[in-house]
């Protein structure tokens, strides 16, 4: 097979390497196997850690500085994204991230504040489209924050004004929702489903592991319930059932409901974005890959996601990934040619995972080098 044109577009391998290292290593031995082949490099990140910076990589833009405030309110440098075509892309977890807290977690506590304030530098830079990465956060306030600091006002009972925290959710008794410029789109990035309350709802799912203990997520259960009511009572916009309104805390239902946000697929969004189906026109091969491939990959992670456009263009896939789940032919069917586990022998992952760069720079090599035959 003679490789002309190879698109290499992976997601990270949680814990061990990011999509930019493997972008790297696969180049590298692209390269050394077929000097004269175009390689196209886009990494991938699902909207959490390292979203913003896949961006950049992938089309290149400008990291915005803006001082906003933390998940505890504490001032705080922050960056987001401008892409070359004026998108600006917002990572959630810049400010408002799980990392950020380290020990004291508590998401009874934690806002959303800062990602409003680095939406609004960027509607006031004049973008008219705004990406938002929902992945990685420490809060459980509806995304009350961040529309507090795009001017819509929560009140009490008495009518006081107040920024709601996932704590004093059920305190909130009116909402004067703030009208963003009409020009301007929200798009949430959000692979989860879950709604914005109850069993399978923000905080029963997600809660524990920003902090909460058993009452605490009972608490913040109701503040959500009742963040809803308020919301279709004075906005008339339902978010009880919303796919995906559970994400981040319910910012994804907050931006839904707050800022007229629409939640849309991780990858579809960054496929849009870097224009992938128009670089596909006249690649030989592309090459993908994640952590993981098992049964929840079908539901529209990275590599199932791109090997749809794949599949339509008549270009095969492989797959290099760090470990694949047994009896999943499926994925054959969504148009992957072929999966590549990189792992070399049978090793615990405590182990193994500090061979990942080697067992991917071997597992490529072998591949094109059968490629060459």
């Amino acid at each position: 097979m003679n490789l002309k044109k190879v698109i290499v577009i992976p997601d990270s391998f949680k814990g061990t390497l990011s999509s930019v290292q493997i972008c790297d290593v696969v180049r590298e031995r692209i390269a050394a196997h077929f000097p004269q082949c175009e390689v196209v490099c886009l990494p991938v990140a699902d909207g959490g850690e390292g979203t913003m910076d896949s961006f950049l990589h992938a089309v290149g833009g400008e990291r915005i500085a803006v001082t906003v405030q933390g998940a505890f309110g504490e001032p705080m440098q922050a960056h987001f994204a401008v892409l070359p075509d004026g998108t600006a892309v917002v990572e959630m977890a810049v400010c408002a991230g799980l990392p950020l807290v380290g020990e004291r977690r508590d998401p009874m506590r934690t806002t959303t504040y800062g990602v409003g304030e680095l939406m609004g530098e960027a509607i006031r830079r004049g973008c008219k489209r705004i990406i938002v990465g929902l992945g990685g956060s420490a809060t459980n306030d509806c995304g009350c924050g961040a529309a507090a600091a795009l001017g819509t006002v929560f009140r009490k009972a008495d009518g006081t004004p107040f920024v709601p925290t996932g704590g004093t959710l059920s305190q909130i008794a009116r909402i004067e929702k703030a009208e963003l410029p009409a020009d301007v789109e929200i798009i949430a990035m959000c692979d989860i489903d879950n709604p914005l309350y109850g069993k399978t709802g923000a905080a029963y799912v997600f809660a524990p592991q920003k902090g909460a203990d058993a009452h605490a997520v009972e608490t913040l259960d109701e503040g959500l319930r009742h963040t809803a009511d308020v919301i279709l009572k004075d906005l008339g916009c339902d978010v009880s059932a919303l796919s995906g309104g559970g994400a981040a805390g319910g910012l994804g239902a907050g931006l839904y409901a707050f800022c007229g946000g629409r939640l849309q697929s991780g990858i579809e969004t960054v496929l849009q974005t870097v224009r992938f189906d128009d670089r596909l026109e006249g690649a030989d091969l592309v090459i993908s890959g994640e952590g993981k491939l098992d049964s929840q990959s079908l539901g529209g992670k990275v590599v199932v996601g791109i090997a749809g456009h794949c599949k339509r263009k008549g270009v095969p896939l492989l797959a290099v990934v760090g470990g694949a789940e047994r009896e999943l032919p499926q994925v054959y069917e969504t148009g992957i040619t072929a999966v590549f586990p990189i792992g070399r022998l049978p090793e615990d992952f405590s182990v193994s995972r500090y061979k990942s760069e080697i067992n991917l720079y071997e597992t490529v090599d072998n591949v094109l080098r059968l490629l060459k035959i």
